[in-house]
């Protein structure tokens, strides 16, 4: 009679990388805000018509064309974009803290899952939610708006890298905060204010010299620019600078998530 040896200490039976485990964690955080999608999908919808509503009816009619497209056009890109961005990084950033507050962060801690895996696990949900609303909030802006395909790769590439971004974004602050307080300031005094000031609502070619130097530094206005270009093919930044940046602050906030992960920093108290 043989026996199978035990794995090695620190060696998981089900190799390298943990499949099953990370797609159970990944589905887990989708049933989450999908189950309660009144809240989570529907409501920002409605809030982001109701901007294009206040923006066409009472204002659009007013203004002129940006760059040859007309303004309800230039809007709604940057709308939608909105709307992923900020779902996004609600998605991570109130999981984590949930189960913290309530005391069950050690079923996601406890399965053997590695620092790796809980960052794609928990990440890529958030992308889900993101994507999932940017598209709900752009089939409802068809009847109203029309939104045209300038530029396949571009769209897809800043919806992805954008809601990523703001995914990763919403983990670290997730870990950070410790009550609702801190969750909100994060929301309220970082999110808001980068992406209301980051050409969502207006071309920044129109702002004064020193405000568009400023936006210039703001990723949030790459992310919208490069969305809207994919939407337009127009483009108020440079697309390869705005590719660029994509690519390089979703490797540090990934290392930066990775490395809280792994240390369990206000995770493990």
């Amino acid at each position: 009679m043989t026996h199978t040896p035990w794995p090695a200490e620190g060696a998981r039976r089900f190799g390298a990388v943990n499949w099953l485990g990370m797609w159970t964690l990944y589905l887990k955080e989708v049933r989450r805000f999908w189950k309660v999608m009144t809240q989570t999908v529907a409501a920002p919808v409605i809030t982001t018509l109701l901007y294009l509503a206040i923006f066409a009816l009472a204002i659009g009619k007013f203004r002129p064309d940006v760059h040859g497209v007309p303004f309800v056009e230039f809007l709604a890109p940057g709308l939608i974009m909105m709307t992923m961005i900020q779902n996004a990084f609600a998605n991570t950033s109130s999981s984590l803290l949930i189960s913290k507050i309530q005391g069950n962060i050690v079923d996601v801690l406890m399965p053997p899952l590695s620092p790796m895996e809980l960052n794609i696990g928990i990440a890529l949900a958030g992308v889900t939610r993101g994507l999932v609303c940017g598209t709900v909030t752009a089939l409802a802006m068809l009847p109203f708006v029309n939104l045209g395909l300038a530029h396949l790769w571009a769209l897809l590439f800043f919806a992805a890298g954008a809601s990523l971004m703001l995914s990763l974004f919403g983990i670290l602050g997730g870990i950070w905060s410790e009550k609702f307080d801190h969750l909100q300031a994060v929301t309220n005094f970082v999110i808001l204010p980068l992406t209301f000031l980051s050409g969502t609502f207006y071309s920044v070619t129109q702002l004064p010299d020193f405000a568009h130097k400023i936006t210039l530094w703001n990723p949030v206005f790459y992310l919208i620019d490069g969305f809207r270009y994919g939407v337009t093919g127009h483009a108020d930044g440079a697309i390869e600078i705005g590719v660029a940046l994509v690519i390089g602050v979703n490797l540090v906030l990934w290392v930066a998530c990775h490395m809280l992960f792994r240390t369990g920093y206000r995770l493990k108290a």
